[in-house]
């Protein structure tokens, strides 16, 4: 039988002696004390989370092979306008700021030099940065060396713009848009509604465009004096309007009547407009009291949604003033 011990007839190997602990396990039952906060346990999530973003600021790039992805914009988070022209004319429009991004070694000129003055009279606060940062900021808009940080705005609901006309001993004249997605058409839409004297815009909450940097950029600082509601159901809000007392008159290409016919201008009103290439939808259609027209030479298809809404506003305006 191979093998040693117990009936090999040769005598077993003693077994080598056990090292001791040396008093280890004695020593870890008695504990090391509290445990520390969060934030001075260097593999804490938060603390790691902190010293990305700061090595982010820092070296104008992330750290992680991830941040090529761009997340999702929420409605909490700051915008951006880039510019030097669209930041100065928000500047002076008094367009609410949390602060002022300057390119590092920027050519200053007098539109430069007019925002910073009115950001420190503001009390605005001012950074120097990377053009690399501006770019991120801007999403790749053409920036200048110039960004203005924006809080998120805050929007109005559809009840508040006929009491701003009620407030005002204004017959209401409201703008609503139905699927228009380019946030610089409204923005063009503002400034148009802001010109010819509308008490306010409507929106829906999904699948149109946002108070945006993008809005906020073409209105030249006019949002910040134009009220923007939010709507859940477009197609309720026009009812509600309606049993309130104001026509719904929609803008579509394919209208029966002309807009400079039409005999419901001078009342209260609220003005849809649908977007460019799909003009109103259906259920739109149907909550109008009346869907009229711009007529315009064959060889234009259509017209652009803010070039529509500047010119049923204007013939609106013109009603009235007769």
């Amino acid at each position: 039988m191979a093998g040693g011990g117990k009936g090999s007839g040769r005598p077993a190997k003693k077994k080598s002696p056990t090292k001791g602990t040396g008093g280890n396990v004695r020593r870890g039952l008695e504990g090391r004390g509290a445990t520390p906060p969060a934030h001075m346990r260097h593999w804490h999530k938060d603390k790691m989370r902190a010293q990305r973003i700061e090595r982010e600021e820092q070296t104008g790039r992330s750290s992680s092979p991830r941040s090529a992805v761009r997340p999702k914009r929420g409605d909490d988070a700051p915008e951006y306008i880039g510019g030097r022209n669209p930041v100065v004319e928000a500047l002076r429009a008094s367009v609410p700021a949390n602060a002022l991004y300057v390119a590092q070694r920027i050519d200053s000129d007098d539109r430069v030099k007019e925002s910073l003055r009115i950001a420190a009279d503001r009390g605005i606060a001012m950074l120097e940065v990377s053009r690399e940062k501006l770019d991120r900021l801007t999403e790749g808009g053409i920036h200048q060396g110039l960004a203005l940080q924006i809080p998120p705005y805050e929007y109005a609901h559809p009840d508040d713009l006929v009491n701003l006309a009620q407030e005002a001993a204004e017959v209401p004249l409201i703008v609503a848009l139905d699927g228009v997605t380019d946030p610089r058409n409204l923005g063009a839409i503002a400034r148009s509604a802001a010109a010819f004297g509308a008490h306010g815009l409507v929106i829906p909450s999904r699948r149109s465009a946002g108070v945006t940097g993008g809005a906020w950029k073409t209105s030249a600082g006019t949002l910040a004096s134009m009220a923007v509601a939010r709507a859940a159901n477009l197609t309720a809000t026009l009812r509600e309007y309606r049993e309130a007392g104001l026509f719904v008159i929609g803008l579509d290409g394919e209208g029966t009547v002309e807009i400079a016919e039409a005999n419901l201008l001078d009342g209260p009103l609220v003005i849809v407009i649908g977007s460019e290439g799909k003009g109103l939808s259906r259920l739109v259609r149907e909550s109008c009291d009346l869907v009229v027209r711009i007529p315009i030479h064959a060889a234009a298809e259509s017209l652009n949604a803010g070039v529509a809404a500047g010119v049923a506003l204007y013939e609106t305006s013109r009603h009235r003033r007769r």
